[in-house]
């Protein structure tokens, strides 16, 4: 039941930790999302709720739903100016050389008949900065939290590619599958009169399995 994994309620919001594997929209691959649970996140409204931004299918952690679409018009203004503040933890594939970084590539969106679209890293693309930091490190591998000052699209997928070590389980800018790319945290600033709204999804049992525990 999704309704368990609320993380923050109001009159205005939810924040879900939305697990792994399970898509916000559908599409041709995706026919089953996050669409057909929302009757289960009313909790007492009549409307459905509405996501206010996007997480990959295989990223887990803070997801925002608007309750109505006062709310959820003004959070996306929110996300889209760059107000709300987003945690990101993932497991590379190897250890960083220094302890914490910032990385600034700018990013552009590539297609190919054969493989599809993809983000890369190119001088043409649109500015992209991404502040990491090393937390932790067990057996070659590293659990790293990422701070992406902008919004696009597979920003942290590709920085840390571009770094030099790929999320664990990306099928696109790395290896193998089940991305290892968790949504720890959102600071949302939503009322102007007050304190921000803050919801932290706790770690995902994949990246425990790993030794990380924090």
């Amino acid at each position: 039941m999704l309704g368990d994994r609320t993380l923050h309620i109001d009159a205005h919001l939810v924040i879900l930790d939305k697990p792994a594997g399970l898509a916000v929209h559908p599409g041709p691959q995706t026919p089953r999302s996050l669409e057909d649970h929302l009757d289960e996140l009313r909790f007492g409204f009549q409307r459905q709720p509405q996501p206010a931004h996007r997480l990959d299918r295989d990223t887990s952690g803070c997801l925002v739903l608007g309750r109505h679409p006062k709310a959820t018009k003004r959070l996306g203004a929110l996300f889209e100016a760059g107000a709300v503040s987003k945690v990101y933890w993932a497991v590379l594939s190897g250890i960083p050389d220094d302890e914490e970084g910032e990385i600034d590539a700018p990013l552009l969106k590539v297609s190919t008949q054969a493989d599809g679209w993809r983000i890369v890293v190119d001088p043409k693309g649109k500015p992209a900065q991404t502040a990491w930091q090393l937390l932790d490190r067990r057996e070659g591998k590293a659990l790293v939290e990422f701070r992406p000052k902008t919004g696009r699209t597979h920003q942290i997928r590709v920085h840390a590619a571009h770094l030099g070590h790929p999320i664990v389980g990306d099928p696109v800018y790395g290896k193998g599958a089940g991305l290892l790319l968790h949504a720890r945290s959102l600071t949302i600033p939503y009322r102007e009169d007050g304190p921000p709204v803050e919801a932290k999804a706790p770690m995902p049992p994949t990246m425990k399995r790993f030794g990380f525990d924090i």
